[in-house]
């Protein structure tokens, strides 16, 4: 059986067919997306394949990519993949071309430069890449080498810029960065295979069950104001379902919460287990249904009630800065951690804030990472003194945002990702990737539980990563 995140993102990431980049030269025009596989074959290598044409022109890295900039990686050029192969993430049979394991051990936006027409500047030799991911930014450059190791051999480098880290290693970070998986995890416990004797569009194939089935949902809407409900295979009373929970146009009612509840319960419920709210799907439909419009659980388990599992960075405009003034220290944020080689995810919190969730492995206390935290934000409001406050005391902040840490305590909770908010339409706290902190229509409040289903089956689920990435955090200095 899969995780039930997994199960939910089959259809989204891996079997659908991303949309062409557009009209061009080159197939520019529109957003080119970059993917970096960590593949174990007959032997490791990372796979560097752009988007480009319609297909994804590759190059295998023996010691794989790095934002080191003084080092030289040998890198093979090889037949380019499909553009179905972009996001898969498995199992290729042994015997077939290719067979081993296979994680996205990185993926994003990419932008030629120097160029309108990449594939002729790969003609000629030399390819120089601005890349958007997870792990890897900034610029790539590829150079074709030749000599003794042939023709397809060439030299990959990271340019001297703002996101250059000397030392970079990317056996430091082995986690895929859609499933938060390593390789030894996919092996064990492979959710897809791809079969390179099949059509692209075929040749990913599910190992994973089916999600809720719709016929739990119609059987809900079905029902009069109450009645039994059997969903996540227990029988719920269900009553008051017309109750006008949230004000809208129209108003969203309560069937309406527990459907989004029903739908959304295995994604959430990794974030929310353990944490004396829900364990199990139906626990979490249940707590909907008992009255629970806003899901808010502990930033520790149960079972460690007084060791962190994240480090929390909250955001939250004050009277005198704007919504871009936020997002403005989100990106600084973003690139501090980028630096210090730390996992991490951005969240709107489907009201006015943003926060970032930083995982941490067991063992610290709440006094630790409100420090670490305090000493980040810190650093970083160093950068931009006019737009915020380190000061708790709200009477010192005139209308700054604050950055001051104090939600990293035993006595705080986390609102859960995919959260409903109590408020108009019902607005979802919605995790976040990086790059979209970038985009200018990005709002705080820009999801409801009726749309970011949709957002859901076309980005999956950003949060993902954090999962079973639970790390030691750096000395800032």
């Amino acid at each position: 059986m899969g995780d039930p995140l997994e199960v939910y993102r089959r259809k989204r990431d891996f079997a659908r067919t991303p949309e062409p980049a557009g009209e061009g030269a080159g197939g520019v025009g529109g957003p080119l997306r970059f993917v970096v596989q960590r593949h174990r074959a007959s032997r490791l290598h990372y796979d560097l394949r752009f988007e480009i044409d319609g297909v994804l022109v590759s190059w295998a890295v023996p010691k794989g990519p790095t934002l080191d900039p003084d080092a030289r990686r040998l890198a093979m050029h090889v037949e380019d993949h499909p553009i179905e192969y972009l996001l898969f993430e498995g199992v290729i049979p042994s015997g077939e071309y290719g067979g081993g394991d296979v994680i996205v051990w990185d993926t994003g936006t990419w932008e030629p430069t120097k160029t309108d027409d990449p594939r002729a500047a790969i003609e000629g030799g030399e390819l120089h890449a601005e890349v958007h991911g997870e792990k890897l930014r900034g610029r790539l450059v590829l150079v074709r080498r030749g000599g003794d190791q042939g023709e397809n051999a060439w030299m990959l480098l990271h340019k001297h810029d703002d996101f250059a880290a000397s030392g970079w290693d990317p056996e430091d970070h082995p986690r895929s960065v859609l499933s938060g998986r390593t390789n030894d995890e996919v092996k064990a416990d492979p959710h897809f295979l791809w079969r390179s004797d099949a059509p692209a569009a075929e040749a990913a194939v599910s190992l994973l069950p089916e999600p809720l089935p719709d016929q739990a949902i119609d059987d809900l809407m079905a029902l009069g104001k109450r009645g039994t409900w059997e969903v996540f295979g227990r029988s719920l009373k269900v009553t008051g379902l017309d109750k006008v929970l949230f004000p809208g146009d129209p108003p969203v009612t309560k069937r309406e919460l527990l459907a989004y509840t029903a739908r959304i319960a295995p994604i959430a419920l990794p974030y929310v287990e353990g944490r004396t709210f829900a364990d199990d799907p139906a626990a979490l439909v249940e707590a909907a249904n008992l009255g629970a419009r806003e899901w808010a659980v502990p930033i520790s388990r149960a079972d460690a009630p007084r060791e962190p599992t994240y480090a929390l960075i909250d955001l939250e405009p004050g009277d005198r800065t704007s919504w871009d003034d936020l997002l403005t220290l989100a990106r600084l944020h973003r690139t501090a951690l980028g630096h210090l080689g730390v996992t991490a995810r951005p969240k709107v919190t489907g009201r006015r804030g943003i926060q970032i969730w930083v995982p941490v492995v067991a063992g610290y206390s709440f006094d630790d990472t409100r420090t670490w935290v305090e000493t980040l934000s810190e650093t970083v409001g160093q950068v931009v003194p006019e737009l915020v406050s380190a000061k708790a005391d709200v009477k010192q902040r005139k209308g700054l945002v604050r950055l001051d840490g104090t939600q990293n305590a035993i006595d705080k909770t986390l609102l859960a990702p995919y959260s409903p908010r109590p408020d108009f339409g019902a607005p979802v706290s919605v995790p976040l990737g990086w790059d979209e902190l970038d985009d200018p229509d990005l709002r705080p409040g820009g999801w409801t539980i009726r749309t970011v289903l949709d957002r859901l089956e076309e980005k999956g689920d950003p949060f993902r990563v954090l999962l079973g990435a639970a790390q030691e955090l750096p000395e800032i200095t």
